[in-house]
């Protein structure tokens, strides 16, 4: 099965790959919608999963939507290997670093 076809068929499912499962483990995977949970899919896929995962997301989500959502939230949410790999890879250029309580 091509990959439109994959990424449609979940879609249409409003399901995750089941390999998401084991880093999604606080969430009820049932419930998770990959269009409306992005940010909380690319985090945990960014911090915990592998390269399935993150091929996954790019192949899903594009880079560019990856790119800005990493681009937006504080660098302090990303373990910092996954943030030093997740510039290089999405070729980020700056993440923001204003502390969690700054306003």
């Amino acid at each position: 099965m091509g990959l439109n076809k994959k990424k449609q068929n979940q879609a249409q499912n409003n399901a995750l790959p089941d390999f998401f499962r084991p880093i999604l483990w606080s969430f009820d995977f049932n419930e998770i919608n990959p269009d409306e949970h992005k940010k909380t899919i690319i985090l945990n896929a960014i911090n915990y999963g592998d390269l399935k995962h993150w091929r996954w997301l790019a192949e899903y989500y594009g880079r560019e939507t990856i790119r800005e959502i990493l681009s937006n939230v504080s660098a302090t949410e990303l373990r910092p290997r996954a943030l030093n790999l997740a510039r290089l890879i999405f070729s980020i250029k700056n993440f923001n670093y204003a502390p969690r309580g700054a306003k």
